[in-house]
Order: structure tokens, then C-alpha cells, then sequence
């Protein structure tokens, strides 16, 4: 499986109003590792960024002003996402834009129709964590992600702490440690797969361990207002069902 998360950096935060991309960061992983592979650009927007915006991410109009229109690299940026799955947290906004820009763009290729895939972490996080933050910054210390230095929003910086955030909420493999990649350095992290040292040993629950897992789950979900997500399981998977 191809994925690609992704980042946007924005003048502002209304597309439909004319507001456009500044920062497009984008970081490959192939059967959930990381390739090395990155697509990292600043766009000139033709346009100053918002001042609430600028706070956020520091990128000056000054710095923009040799920086290439979307338009000259749109084709290079579809060929990048075209097919792949894409991670993006709060996924809506970063879609916008970036189907605001490829209209501009006059390429027939929309980010957020069927060309592609997307996973909205946001989302996924809200479902795991209700009521809980679950903004990058907050699950990046619920997961154990280092993410000291982000003191701005960057797009590539923040792709690659969605990364290893991603992963560690999906299947516990968030100390991939994705911010160590380089792409100006051109380094890439090498996972060896483990070895396997003995059979594993399957053991029954008794059933003393049967009612007191049953009990504890009823508890769960009425103190959580039928939301335990345990006891949707179909029976098989869940003892403490018959």
C-alpha cells in the first residue's frame, strides 16, 4: 500500500475566498514505512498572507516573491499523489485548497473526489479519543511523538509528525521517529523485520476471567454511554459475549 501524508501552509483559511497555498509538504510511505521520498515546495500566492496566518506558520510574503506559482508544479504534485492514500489531519481544509488550486491550475484532478483515497486523522482521532484534544501538538504527547521542534507550523515538519502519529495510532508503530528523516540529506530509516524466537502460546480465559471481563465492559459502556467499542464485536472475537 502507497500512502502519502500530507501538509498545507495557507494565507488564510478561507480557499472559496481567495485565500491559496504558501507550503505544500508530502511524505511517502509504501507498506507503512517510510521511503525517503518527499514533495517539499513554497508557492508564491500573488496575494499577503493574513496576519493570523502568519503567526502560525512565520513564512514572510518577502520570502514567497521567487517562489513558483502552484501552477508550475501542479502536474509534478498529482503525479506525486496520483494513486496513493492520503493521511492529512482535519483533511477538509488542506482539500480545499488544494482543489481550489488545481481549478486554478485547469487540471482535471481532484485531491478530494475519486482520484484519491484520504484518511482524515482528525477524524480517526475523535473516534479513539472523544472529548478529548486532538489537535497534532496533542497527540503528538498523547503518543509519545517528539515534536519539540515545532515552535511554527511548517508543512513538511508537520507531515512528517503526522506520519509517525498516524502510525502509532493505527498500529503502535509511532517510534518510526519519521522526523529524523532528511530529505536534504537524503537518509531514510531501516526497519529490519523482527525475528521469531519461539511459537507463541495461546491461553483460554476461565470463566471466573469471563465474568469479570463481561462485568468490567458493561461498566465501560455505561459510563461512557454505550460507546465501548469492545462490545460491538462480533461474538466470536469478543469472550465475554456468548
Amino acid at each position: 500500500m502507497r500512502q502519502v501524508v500530507l501538509d498545507t501552509e495557507t494565507t488564510g483559511l478561507e480557499a472559496e475566498k481567495g485565500d491559496r497555498i504558501v507550503e505544500i509538504g508530502c511524505v511517502e510511505l509504501i507498506e507503512r514505512r517510510p521511503t525517503g521520498r518527499v514533495f517539499h515546495h513554497f508557492f508564491n500566492p500573488d496575494r499577503r498572507s493574513e496576519l493570523g496566518a502568519l503567526a502560525k506558520h512565520g513564512i514572510r510574503d518577502e520570502f514567497l516573491l521567487d517562489k513558483p506559482r502552484f501552477v508550475q508544479l501542479a502536474a509534478e504534485f498529482v503525479e506525486f499523489v496520483r494513486g496513493a492514500e492520503l493521511v492529512i489531519h482535519n483533511a477538509g481544509f488542506d482539500l480545499g485548497f488544494l482543489d481550489a488550486e488545481l481549478a486554478l491550475a485547469g487540471i482535471g484532478f481532484r485531491c478530494s473526489g475519486p482520484d484519491c483515497r484520504v484518511i482524515d486523522t482528525l477524524a480517526l482521532a475523535r473516534r479513539q479519543w472523544p472529548g478529548q484534544r486532538n489537535s497534532l501538538d496533542a497527540l503528538c504527547k498523547r503518543l509519545g511523538v517528539d515534536n519539540s521542534k515545532r515552535e511554527l507550523h511548517g508543512a513538511l515538519l508537520d507531515a512528517r509528525l503526522l506520519a509517525d502519529v498516524y502510525l502509532g495510532m493505527t498500529a503502535g508503530q509511532g517510534a518510526l521517529a519519521l522526523v529524523e528523516i532528511s530529505a536534504r540529506e537524503g537518509r531514510m530509516l531501516r526497519c529490519d523485520p523482527l525475528a521469531t524466537v519461539a511459537p507463541l502460546r495461546t491461553f483460554a480465559a476461565s470463566v471466573v476471567d469471563v465474568a469479570a471481563h463481561a462485568k468490567l465492559l458493561a461498566r465501560i459502556d455505561r459510563v461512557s454511554g454505550g460507546r465501548c467499542l469492545w462490545t460491538s464485536l462480533p461474538p466470536l472475537l469478543h469472550p465475554g459475549r456468548a
